[in-house]
């Protein structure tokens, strides 16, 4: 099974009198893997929130699987849709496995296979009745990305997930992310400012500036530069890093 198609109508989102997000739509094809890619302050999160209504559009509409979100219960629509972002937010008085099971507890489901969702996402056991403290950075973003299946989620939202990390750690879990989705045929967007990362996890990258989306391709084609100027700029960063990198080792 894949997750659902998600889309975006016109949508739109003002704070200030500022577009944060200006009359965006997109189509995102169930099951499919997007980076959303830009500077500070381009709207890349806005949009993101938008999809789970932790922001709300002043004008436009959502879609997941072709339902419009605004007729759902925020909360009840969350509970169906994994999120997981840079600062975690693990509640640090539960133990890991408390962490893990809060979603389907609040939902009122049946209690979540910790063990099953330690081991998925690449943790011992026992690492259930430790609290997050006792974990590195690395364990307990592997614990948030537990809980944000815990509730069995098609659809899974990623903002800045791994920027808190270690560049190695962050490359593993990137990794380990990459499969969970392959292995659970999961929508997943992922918001980020690094265009490497983009480039080797997703399948289309999509990069935003001034609210609007400004280039839209597969990593080869946006390699191959065929994206546009501004997405060109992005990718020239990580090719110069390469080159330099080249020249040191010759």
């Amino acid at each position: 099974m894949s997750g659902p198609a998600v889309s975006l109508d016109a949508v739109t989102r003002r704070f200030g009198g500022q577009a944060a997000v200006d009359g965006v739509s997109l189509e995102i094809a169930a099951g499919s893997f997007v980076a959303l890619v830009g500077a500070s302050g381009s709207g890349k999160s806005t949009l993101l929130r938008m999809i789970n209504r932790l922001v709300e559009p002043d004008s436009g509409t959502v879609r997941i699987a072709g339902r419009d979100i605004s007729a759902a219960d925020p909360a009840m629509l969350r509970r169906g849709i994994g999120y997981v972002f840079q600062n975690i937010g693990l509640f640090p008085h539960m133990s890991v496995a408390e962490n893990v099971a809060i979603i389907p507890r609040i939902g009122g489901k049946d209690d979540a296979d910790v063990a099953a969702l330690l081991d998925l996402v690449g943790l011992p056991v026992d690492y259930a009745m430790r609290r997050p403290h006792a974990l590195s950075g690395g364990e307990q973003q592997r614990v948030g990305v537990a809980r944000a299946l815990a509730g069995q989620p098609g659809l899974m939202l990623m903002d800045e997930p791994f920027g808190a990390l270690d560049p190695l750690t962050r490359d593993r879990i990137g990794a380990s992310m990459r499969a969970l989705h392959e292995r659970l045929g999961l929508t997943t967007i992922l918001v980020t400012h690094d265009m490497a990362e983009a480039l080797l996890l997703a399948d289309r990258v999509l990069v935003m500036a001034r609210g609007q989306i400004v280039a839209d391709a597969s990593p080869r084609a946006m390699l191959s530069g065929e994206a546009g100027a501004e997405a060109a700029e992005l990718v020239a960063v990580p090719r110069r890093q390469t080159d330099r990198l080249r020249a040191l080792g010759a």
